[in-house]
């Protein structure tokens, strides 16, 4: 995966559901997703080597994780960090209070 990604710029979607009910009515739903870019720095064969030899992009979608070891072949980042980590936290709680919720 990292091929493809190193050298150049991706996006990172997240899909999110919030589901919640009040007292005596139905269950109510709002889905969303966010979306980052990324780019990152192009790596050697030896870097991307070294990289999967450590075992970190194994349980990784995409194959990285911006907040570990793949940090210094990240260029740079348009749009929410926690997002390519794995939730993104700012709009979700944006979203539970525009709903009351918090």
């Amino acid at each position: 995966m990292l091929h493809g990604l190193q050298g150049g710029s991706h996006q990172v979607y997240t899909g999110v559901t919030l589901a919640w009910k009040h007292k005596d009515m139905s269950a109510m739903y709002a889905t969303f997703s966010e979306c980052t870019d990324v780019t990152m720095y192009s790596m050697t064969e030896e870097e991307i080597k070294r990289y999967v030899d450590s075992g970190e992009p194994m349980d990784k979608a995409g194959a990285y994780a911006i907040q570990g070891l793949c940090a210094a072949y990240i260029q740079g980042i348009c749009g929410d960090y926690n997002n390519v980590v794995g939730l993104p936290v700012g709009r979700v709680y944006q979203e539970l209070k525009k709903r009351g919720l918090i």
